[in-house]
């Protein structure tokens, strides 16, 4: 599987958290927590920014990032709670590209991982949860592994919500972004948000990743599994 991100640290709880908070706007992130998990997600898997804790369990982190430099040029940011000037050094001198100091504000990291990743080709390609993967540059949702077949509009629909995950979405706003009409009417939507929960979900009556907002509109919310 393709992710935008990969985080390599020992700290579970915050990597953890880290990535569930990177795939919850849209930067598909998977966490893992040593050297070793990074060579087996690597053999397997693709990423497209290497978030690298200097300090490892099983082994240094600048130890690792001359392996990968060895096979790879992906971006790497090392990401430290160690203050010293040397050490940025040595990340910057053996392939780091930047250097992000401990504790961090999720908000302001996920910033510079948009920024590097836009810079390089990679940003909001799509999303991915382990359940439902939604591939916006190929137009493919896949869920369960399966890939499920979308109108061009229910394609649109779906990503646009995705791209704005966590947020709730007006029906206004989706007739102007999504049909780009003002005058679509509330059945039309309402049948095409129904098809999507069908394709997406495990139990549309009971939608988790697209619910209403009574009153409002619709929100992705990324937490249907």
């Amino acid at each position: 599987m393709k992710y935008n991100c990969l985080i390599i640290d020992d700290e579970k709880v915050l990597a953890d958290s880290t990535a569930e908070y990177f795939n919850l706007f849209g930067v598909s992130t998977l966490a893992v927590y040593g050297a070793d998990d990074c060579v087996k997600f690597f053999q397997s898997n693709s990423a497209e920014l290497i978030l690298l804790d200097i300090n490892l369990g099983d082994g240094s982190g600048f130890e690792l990032c001359k392996r990968l430099r060895e096979t790879t040029d992906i971006p790497i940011l090392f990401i430290s709670a160690r203050t010293s000037d040397d050490d940025k050094i040595v990340a910057l001198g053996i392939g780091g590209d930047d250097y992000v100091q401990k504790p961090y504000s999720l908000g302001v990291l996920l910033a510079k991982v948009k920024a590097v990743l836009k810079r390089y080709g990679g940003a909001a390609t799509g999303y991915s949860d382990g359940y439902l993967s939604v591939n916006f540059e190929a137009k493919q949702v896949k869920v369960n592994g399966n890939t499920v077949k979308l109108t061009a509009l229910e394609f649109k629909l779906l990503a646009y919500l995705i791209e704005n995950r966590g947020k709730v979405i007006s029906k206004k706003q989706l007739f102007e972004k999504v049909w780009e009409d003002k005058f679509t009417g509330d059945g039309t939507l309402n049948v095409h948000v129904r098809r999507l929960r069908e394709a997406i979900e495990l139990s549309p009556n009971e939608p988790k990743y697209i619910v209403t907002v009574w009153g409002d509109g619709y929100k992705f919310t990324g937490e249907g599994v």
